[in-house]
């Protein structure tokens, strides 16, 4: 049966990998989508100083080089700029939105000091009206007025209503205010003498895309947060595909609407996000999944983008009346302790981040963490530190695990024994391997105490891992960047990451070294397997998890050599035909001549 159990395991890996590639190599072709606009500068005007740049001034990096766009462009548009130290906000004539924003504190390539760019190719800027016929990302808006910390857009609608928008961007920063943070308010005013009605329109939460060519989908998507929770779409979700063994298959969606009341609303990629935050709450959501790189193919997921929009109502406009909608609009780092500010933002807001079950776990160690690297400036021994750390606090779990293990070794040719002596009288066999370990105080649950445990640190780190930004383009060591693989050379287009390896040599190091209870072959060779599935499996992952994973190893390895040496104080030098005739009085039924088998070697 152990063997059976064994076999069905493998094929069921193999059957969830197969699944996977073929699912991607065969899932339908996804619909034409509308074509990005181009992000090029065309004129900038610097609010704070009135300086002019014409078409000869640099071109804002797009954040993501190694991908180049085809975009259409829109008429020619004044660029008019808005920047703190921490933020330079590019604002377009047309729609009267934002066009981009550059985080001057984030660099858009490793070594290289031009910035990212949120939004850089896009369908839309930010803020705009989105498919509003006669008012949209192409309608002119004139710019009335410009300081160095505002700037105010207005246009007229049908001759019958005037919008106007205002942008404010804080200067200095303070407890109540995000450097990242801006502040904007679009007034409609009604210029005839009767009532009118607007439609519902929708605002532009921007365009955003995968930060890298390794990241998989799940890490780019857009949220919302209403009276039940939050939830979160990623551009997975309209991808479609053909699921797992065909049970999930999903048509590809171009659009997904989710209605109802949006407190705030959230577009984001791996490490930066965008977080709209309406005065009164909005009423819908839609998610577009558009094709940012017309030079790949359909069937390419790594084309694909998502865009969002923010839906308003707002109600009738009494004659010569007006009516605004006011919100708050952050573009900055996925960082949990600038978004768990409550002077700043809402309680939920950090939930964007998207730890996910193990948020407890992520946030401890989140904290942890960045404690430590107040003290010690460097995130990759702050990640040893911690390790270390909790490795200390479940040492006693350790020990008592071990223990453990090292008596259900001890006992198991008697345990082989009663197995093939009651393996026809369930109830039986239960009762006498029951005696066995109370005669011998062997705890059967012992060993999984320290996994249950550390398993939750082990996800928590991993998912905080994915979107911390902190930990963006810090250095450790041979490795550039703890958010990404540590790969120092490619052998036939392979890489060769060096963590990950040192992480499964650890693994089957501390394996070899602690005591495995079982002595069933099947069992052991599956348990030699797992170091270096796992090993495959986290290969491509960032160097910080594999830091971590390896940290954790080489203690463990130290741990059970203490171990092994020590004495083990439990009852386990019983004869084992004695325990062996215990049990089976106990199980009803007395056995002669037996002698307990020997373990497999």
């Amino acid at each position: 049966m152990d063997k059976k159990n064994t076999v069905i395991g493998v094929v069921c890996i193999i059957a969830a990998f197969a699944s996977l590639y073929l699912g991607q190599k065969f899932s339908p072709p996804p619909p034409a989508t509308p074509p990005p606009v181009s992000s090029a500068v065309v004129k900038s005007v610097d609010a704070a100083t009135g300086v002019a740049n014409g078409p000869g001034a640099p071109v804002v990096n797009t954040g993501r080089p190694a991908f180049t766009a085809v975009a259409a462009e829109v008429p020619a548009a004044a660029v008019t700029t808005l920047q703190n130290e921490f933020i330079t906000v590019h604002f377009t004539n047309f729609g009267g939105a934002i066009r981009d924003i550059a985080l001057r504190k984030f660099p858009a390539v490793l070594g290289h000091p031009e910035p990212y760019v949120f939004n850089a190719v896009h369908t839309d800027p930010m803020l705009a009206f989105v498919d509003y016929p006669g008012f949209d990302r192409l309608t002119g808006f004139q710019l009335t007025s410009q300081t160095a910390t505002e700037v105010v857009y207005r246009a007229v609608f049908g001759d019958q209503v005037e919008v106007t928008r205002r942008y404010t961007l804080v200067a200095t920063p303070d407890d109540q205010h995000d450097p990242y943070q801006i502040r904007h308010e679009t007034t409609f005013r009604n210029l005839t003498n009767k009532p009118v009605s607007l439609a519902r329109f929708a605002l532009s939460l921007g365009t955003t895309a995968a930060i890298s060519d390794s990241v998989y989908g799940q890490q780019v998507s857009t949220g919302y947060s209403n009276a039940s929770g939050q939830t979160f779409i990623p551009r997975t979700k309209l991808d479609g595909g053909s699921g797992f063994l065909g049970i999930g298959a999903s048509e590809t969606q171009s659009t997904l609407t989710s209605s109802g009341a949006v407190n705030w609303a959230s577009i984001d990629n791996q490490f930066f996000v965008g977080i709209l935050t309406p005065d009164q709450p909005a009423v819908g959501l839609v998610t577009s999944r558009v094709k940012l790189l017309p030079a790949l193919p359909d069937t390419d997921r790594k084309a694909y983008g998502l865009a969002g929009a923010v839906q308003f109502d707002v109600k009738p406009l009494p004659a010569m009346g007006e009516a605004t909608v006011g919100l708050n609009f952050y573009v900055g780092p996925k960082e949990y302790a600038r978004l768990s500010k409550s002077s700043v933002f809402k309680l939920d807001q950090d939930r964007v981040m998207q730890f996910g079950w193990f948020k407890i776990f992520s946030q401890l160690l989140l904290k942890l963490m960045t404690w430590i690297h107040s003290g010690i400036p460097n995130w990759g021994v702050s990640i040893i530190l911690t390790t270390l750390l909790l490795k200390t606090v479940f040492l006693p779990f350790t020990l008592a695990a071990s223990r453990s293990a090292k008596r259900m070794q001890k006992i198991q040719p008697e345990m082989q024994v009663v197995r093939e002596k009651f393996k026809d009288n369930p109830q039986k066999l239960q009762a006498a391997t029951m005696e066995l370990f109370k005669k011998h105080k062997v705890n059967p649950l012992g060993g999984c105490i320290p996994i249950l445990i550390t398993l939750p640190f082990f996800f928590g780190f991993f998912q905080m891992l994915r979107s911390a930004a902190e930990l963006r383009f810090s250095p450790f060591l041979w490795a550039p960047d703890l958010a990404s693989a540590d790969t120092v050379a490619h052998i036939f287009t392979l890489p060769l990451n060096i963590m990950p390896i040192l992480m499964g040599a650890t693994t089957i190091i501390s394996m070899h070294l602690t005591p495995q209870p079982s002595v069933d072959n099947a069992q052991a060779k599956m348990m030699k397997f797992m170091p270096w599935f796992m090993t495959l499996i986290c290969y491509n992952f960032s160097c910080a998890l594999a830091l971590y994973s390896t940290i954790n190893g080489l203690f463990t390895i130290g741990q059970q050599l203490v171990i092994n040496r020590m004495k083990d104080e439990g009852d386990v030098a019983s004869p084992a035909g004695m325990a062996i005739e215990d049990a089976a009085a106990i199980a009803g039924k007395p056995m002669k001549n037996v002698t307990p088998k020997k373990p497999k070697k």
